[in-house]
């Protein structure tokens, strides 16, 4: 696995310049807040590594990465939850392969249900979405990254909403995407949270992009 490169990035909403000339790098495996005022173009930014949002300028290159081997988890708030699926074919339906008018195979069922388990939800894989709140919602967006396996995971605002326990949970799911080498870059807000759980920070700020390695930092599992 590869670096993920930026060079000299310029991300445009509409006529409105929100990043430019952003150059960076993320080393395979490593483990990156991205952090910075509203309106700096984080949500932006990681858009554009997923391959979602086009570059006004510069260029990213992904170390090989094809879209399957991309996860976004984007803010829960953001979704629609109007339509009526339960957890489990919220979960299974993360597979590029799946149709959603395919039956979910017994080895995608297997991981689906150990995913609803990893976070807490063993019991609630039949409930409808509708029927959770913010938190548990989370935890169902965990568990379908969790079942795309991808190499790289993106996480815009993943503790949005959620309580402490829930909070703690989700920190030691990444812990285990991290200790199995994935590269994570995640959109947070809460600088004492980045202190003391991500080892890498990118700020973006109006003017520029500062970055802070903090080598002792690591993620404790809940």
């Amino acid at each position: 696995m590869k670096p993920i490169t930026l060079d000299k990035v310029e991300l445009r909403h509409g006529a409105r310049v929100i990043v430019s000339g952003l150059s960076a790098a993320f080393a395979p495996g490593s483990l990156t807040a991205l952090v910075g005022s509203n309106g700096s173009g984080k949500t932006t930014l990681l858009r554009a590594i997923a391959g979602l949002h086009p570059l006004a300028g510069g260029r990213i290159d992904r170390g090989g990465l094809m879209p399957a081997d991309i996860a976004l988890l984007a803010q829960g708030s953001h979704l629609d939850r109007s339509f009526p699926i339960t957890c489990r074919d919220v979960v299974a339906l993360a597979a590029t392969r799946l149709g959603p008018f395919r039956s979910i195979g017994k080895d995608r069922l297997a991981a689906t249900r150990a995913a609803l388990a990893r976070v807490g939800l063993a019991e609630m894989e039949s409930r409808p979405i509708q029927a959770l709140s913010a938190g548990q919602f989370q935890r169902v967006l965990f568990a379908r990254t969790m079942v795309q396996d991808a190499s790289l995971i993106l996480l815009d605002e993943p503790f949005t909403a959620v309580d402490t326990a829930t909070t703690r949970l989700l920190l030691s799911v990444i812990a285990d995407w991290h200790a199995q080498g994935r590269t994570v870059i995640a959109v947070l807000h809460d600088l004492e949270l980045v202190r003391h759980h991500f080892p890498h920070t990118l700020m973006l700020t109006r003017q520029a992009a500062l970055w802070d390695s903090l080598p002792d930092a690591g993620l404790q599992a809940a």
